[in-house]
């Protein structure tokens, strides 16, 4: 669990946050991200947003099938999403190179907007911190 109670890193107040995330889903780095978000949700951050890029935009991917017995990191995306009104955005040119499109709604999870790189350049440009997992 990390620590947000004063929200304060490098002696900078972080009022806004945006996260970006490159990992799969099937990776443990997935469960540190989502604890991390959670964490700061919990804690009154402002969680601008969540950009998925690289092998990380595979969490939007409605056919990924994880064995019954590892972490479900898609439906604690779309937990936080519900409860939070968490923005998640797909890159979708990472998306499309990784045989996901958006020409077929089903292959994308409904809970991720699609957008393009000039929505990560918002994201940190509004956000006092950009942390990638």
């Amino acid at each position: 669990m990390y620590n947000f109670s004063c929200t304060i890193f490098r002696n900078k107040t972080v009022n806004k946050l945006a996260v970006m995330i490159t990992t799969p889903p099937y990776s443990n780095l997935s469960v540190t991200a989502l604890d991390y978000i959670e964490t700061a949700l919990k804690n009154g951050v402002e969680l601008i947003g969540v950009f998925f890029y690289q092998d990380g935009v595979l969490h939007a991917d409605a056919h990924v099938q994880i064995a019954s017995d590892e972490f479900q990191a898609i439906s604690h995306w779309r937990k936080l999403h519900q409860a939070y009104k968490l923005p998640l955005y797909l890159c979708i040119t990472a998306a499309e190179k990784r045989g996901i499109s958006d020409e077929q709604t089903q292959n994308i999870s409904p809970i991720f907007t699609i957008s393009g790189l000039g929505e990560l350049v918002e994201l940190s440009t509004m956000a006092d911190r950009l942390v990638q997992f």
